[in-house]
């Protein structure tokens, strides 16, 4: 920018007087005075009064003003003089946005009409600034970080397994500002459309990457061992010393049953119901009649197949699937209230809030004594989720219920693992391992050290309505839920497609 200095030129007139005298014409006030009342107008907007003091302001003054504002998405703005010379003041601008950003600039004063103004260009908005040119933000939207797996590997990829992608885009709609971060932007010096010059950049605040709870290993066996399954099939496997979830597959997909599906889950809750009763004082070893039939409250319940197996221990009785010894002792033994509280120790009634969307399960105010004994062996109004069931298992494992979490436990709401009484960890720590043994699932064959407990869950009416198959249990520290909707016997659908995944998951 040229500079042009103002000489103020002295004439001297002589006078008829007493000696000589000379007086000088001058320019009131200063230029520094008239750029500071320029640039404090342009702090408050007013164009109009910078305009009053600019000479022979454009046609355009007011909108190279508005547009620059516009143009930079300015919250804040501020400008100060610096310094001066004879008609060139220097000023700084401090200007708030998408980026917070600053620049040193000029005015060049003239003398006009005994008065100094502002003699304008382009310029004086911005140093470089030219006919033309304008200035303006523009914003770089982040780069998403990527949601991993527990190894590291990236799941939300188009190559991912079709459940785990359901997972990734509950995850991005969770925490997608964490994910994304905040956006970048950039002050631009066009030429038309056309960048001459990038003046500052800021705004940018990186996303962060997410790491999931997810074992791929576990995955794919899980996702392997559903490969035969021709109905609707869930399996949800989580880490019991943590609550971490490892595994979730769900065939086909489209519906993330595994987490949002609400089912009876029958016979598998008579790891609650078997809970309550060793709280209670019952033990493992305590016989126990098993009829095939027994009227409660009016309504005949019966064992599967009518089976009788006489008075035995509650270890058999449990291994059994005996409705008939359950639905009785849940009457004579625990009540609706005590049953409740202990459904609840095991996740059944509270908030459940993995990371992603998940139902929480049920159970009701039973309201006599044959909702209480429907209850007490997972029918009735109980509802619950493979998720649900498969923390359920994980208690026994690990001896404390813990809520389940898909992502670090800091990224969720504060969540307390509840301790199980040691009694009912020992008991049926006895208990489960018996189902796979000697019950129901002895025909399956499981991997060394494997318990369970499988479950028939009747859905619908009719005299023989169809049923859901399930199977629940837990391998060292692996836990894990089965269910095969209108599957029929759990022993019979869902108990090997668990064998069949906790056997790819024993080979080396």
């Amino acid at each position: 920018m040229k500079r042009k200095h103002l000489a103020v030129v002295a004439v001297l007139v002589p006078v008829a007087a007493v000696g000589a005298g000379m007086w000088a014409l001058h320019t009131p006030g200063s230029a520094e005075e008239t750029a500071r009342d320029f640039l404090a107008a342009w702090t408050r907007q007013d164009y109009p009064a910078m305009r009053a003091l600019t000479v022979e302001p454009p046609g355009d003054f007011d909108r190279w003003y508005t547009r620059f504002r516009t143009d930079l998405k300015l919250s804040k703005a501020g400008f100060e003089v610096t310094g001066s010379t004879d008609s060139e003041v220097a000023f700084h601008a401090t200007l708030d946005g998408p980026v917070n950003w600053s620049y040193d600039g000029s005015l060049t004063l003239v003398e006009h009409d005994r008065a100094w103004r502002v003699k304008w260009s382009p310029a004086a908005v911005h140093p470089r600034l030219k006919p033309g040119m304008r200035i303006k933000t523009v914003l770089v939207k982040a780069e998403q970080a990527p949601i991993l797996a527990a190894d590291g590997t990236r799941i939300d990829t188009a190559d991912a397994p079709g459940s785990v992608q359901q997972l990734v885009e509950g995850l991005k709609e969770r925490y997608g500002s964490h994910l994304t971060g905040t956006s970048s932007a950039r002050v631009d010096l066009l030429q038309g459309t056309e960048r001459v010059a990038t003046l500052a950049t800021g705004g940018a605040k990186a996303g962060k990457e997410l790491r999931t709870t997810i074992d791929l290993r576990v995955h794919r066996a899980a996702a392997a061992a559903l490969d035969a399954v021709d109905k609707p099939t869930s399996l949800v496997a989580l880490r019991p010393s943590t609550g971490e979830i490892l595994a979730v597959v769900n065939k086909p997909g489209g519906f993330n049953r595994a987490l949002l599906g609400h089912y009876p889950p029958g016979s598998t809750f008579k790891v609650v119901t078997a809970s309550a009763l060793v709280a209670g004082g019952m033990t493992a070893g305590e016989s126990v009649p098993c009829p095939a039939e027994q009227n409660i409250g009016g309504f005949a319940f019966h064992n599967a197949g009518f089976e009788d197996y006489g008075t035995i221990p509650l270890r058999e009785a449990f291994a059994h699937s005996c409705n008939t010894t359950f639905g009785k002792l849940s009457v004579d033994r625990l009540g609706g209230r005590r049953l409740a509280s202990v459904a609840t120790g095991f996740g059944f009634g509270g908030p459940v809030d993995p990371g992603v969307p998940a139902v929480r399960a049920q159970f009701p105010d039973t309201e006599d004594d044959t909702d209480l004994a429907s209850a007490s062996i997972g029918q009735g109004r109980v509802l619950t989720s493979p998720l649900n069931m498969a923390t359920v298992a994980a208690a026994i494992a690990d001896g404390s219920w813990r809520p389940p979490r898909l992502v670090d436990a800091a990224l969720l709401p504060a969540a307390q693992p509840r301790k199980l009484e040691p009694a009912v960890v020992r008991a049926l720590r006895t208990l489960m391992p018996a189902v796979v043994v000697e019950g129901t699932a002895s025909e399956v064959a499981f991997p060394s050290g494997t318990a369970g407990k499988t479950g028939t869950a009747e859905f619908g009416s009719g005299e023989k309505p169809p049923s859901h198959a399930w199977f629940i249990g837990y391998r060292g520290d692996l836990a894990f839920s089965v269910i095969v909707e209108g599957g029929g016997a759990g022993a019979k659908a869902a108990a090997p497609i668990a064998s069949r995944f906790l056997t790819a998951l024993a080979k080396p």
